[in-house]
């Protein structure tokens, strides 16, 4: 009896549909940021063609969760300097601002980049403006100051992250990204799959909560 309240309960927590991206209570990101957000990750995985895109997959929904815990504060990570905005990027990271710093001083800097340029901040811009102007943000032409130079590089990273990390970190919503490209997620037990090439694999998707797709 047990175990069927709690498939029952799972039941009615898969069907529940989460609240709108425009209504989320968000963690860490203000308004100007969760806009940037949503404008920038709907343009680095668009919804177009056959799979779902950042926006369906709820992506902002997990830069904003990650930028307000651990990730965000640079909880465990070495953080003393010196630090040299010059090295090279194998070097690691070489800035004194946490992640969550860089987004919230990276933002701004980039919207009145956009203003000075499209007469509009970021969010506001039409898509080919938008393109264009991440298009200067990763080609290092936005002139932003040394210690958030690789914000595109973390936004981009960040994005990947949202959209096929687990689904119980925000993004990844339905396991939609997983599903497209036919991942197994946290299934335990496929051992017999990894030699079976140009052969699709039957079962959809596992959360690591035990959700499926």
């Amino acid at each position: 009896m047990a175990l069927v309240g709690l498939a029952a309960t799972a039941s009615a927590q898969e069907s529940t549909a989460p609240v709108s991206l425009d209504e989320y209570p968000r963690e860490y990101l203000n308004a100007e940021e969760w806009a940037f957000v949503m404008a920038a990750v709907a343009r680095l995985i668009p919804s177009v063609g056959d799979g779902p895109g950042a926006i369906e997959a709820r992506v902002p929904v997990f830069i904003d969760r990650q930028l307000a815990g651990d990730y965000g504060s640079a909880d465990d990570w070495y953080m003393q300097g010196p630090h040299d905005p010059a090295a090279e990027p194998a070097r690691g990271w070489q800035t004194p601002l946490t992640p969550a710093q860089i987004y919230r001083q990276a933002i701004p800097a980039f919207d009145s980049w956009c203003e000075a340029n499209h007469g509009m901040p970021f969010a506001s811009l039409d898509a080919g403006q938008q393109d264009a102007a991440l298009q200067a943000l990763q080609d290092g032409d936005v002139g932003l100051d040394p210690e958030v130079r690789d914000f595109f590089t973390i936004l981009l990273a960040n994005t990947k992250e949202g959209y096929f990390a687990d689904p119980m970190y925000g993004g990844n919503y339905g396991m939609q990204p997983w599903a497209y490209i036919g991942f197994p997620g946290a299934r335990a037990a496929f051992r017999e799959w990894p030699d079976r090439h140009n052969i699709k694999y039957p079962l959809g998707p596992v959360s690591i909560s035990g959700e499926r797709a």
